[in-house]
């Protein structure tokens, strides 16, 4: 018997305007726009059937025309711009546009995930579903943690272990999402009842959201680039 194939849409949101890093999506980052690296990356990966990028930016449509003419782009309306949207509004736009058995989310300030980890979070996930319902890559933190009252959160601050020696606690880090769009509507959220926790190495799961973040991942991806030129 043949395995069943399913296809796996790539949904990349990418606004024009971003409040902490100005033009952000578009913005050189070693060498080229920054947008171009997560792009690329799901290019890549044998298991994604179609890349569909969600917009509103003039310069990231105009450059995904002309170097990525195989990625669909969804121009954002009107009244899906304001920054108070919610993702989940828009996924739920997208989603009804281009039929898939999956879909997959990440954002163009990923740029260091690599196509291999997305191909190995695919895998892991399909190879568990249905009793995994959708996917989400996280961070591991082993620190000792406290919250804003200053009570401990993952450990006896009586019993000064060793950070390697406490129980794992998990960032949900942007990096990739898998769910479907009977969940989407259901659950109004990207992450079902039974969610896969995907661990992504920390220096890869490098997320930009302000201006230190954007000098990092730049410094990383020209070691990078570096290393493989």
């Amino acid at each position: 018997m043949q395995p069943m194939i399913n296809t796996i849409a790539a949904l990349v949101p990418m606004r024009h305007n971003s409040q902490r890093v100005p033009g952000k999506n578009y913005r050189p980052l070693a060498g080229k726009p920054l947008y171009q690296y997560i792009i690329e990356t799901l290019l890549a990966v044998p298991e994604i059937s179609s890349v569909i990028v969600d917009t509103d930016s003039p310069p990231v449509m105009e450059g995904i025309r002309h170097n990525f003419p195989q990625v669909l782009i969804v121009e954002r309306p009107e009244h899906l711009r304001a920054d108070t949207i919610p993702m989940n509004d828009i996924l739920l736009y997208d989603t009804a546009l281009a039929n898939a058995d999956f879909y997959l989310q990440t954002h163009s300030t990923n740029p260091l995930l690599r196509s291999e980890t997305i191909s190995h979070g695919i895998q892991e996930f399909l190879a568990g579903y249905p009793k995994s319902d959708s996917l989400f890559s996280v961070t591991r933190l082993q620190t000792r943690l406290y919250d804003q009252h200053g009570q401990a959160i993952n450990h006896n601050p009586t019993e000064l272990l060793q950070t390697q020696d406490l129980p794992p606690v998990y960032e949900e880090n942007s990096c990739m999402y898998l769910f479907t769009r009977e969940n989407l509507l259901r659950k109004k959220h990207r992450i079902g009842d039974s969610p896969l926790l995907f661990e992504i190495p920390r220096l890869e799961a490098v997320d930009i959201d302000d201006e230190s973040d954007f000098v990092i991942a730049d410094i990383l991806m020209k070691q990078r680039l570096e290393k493989f030129s």
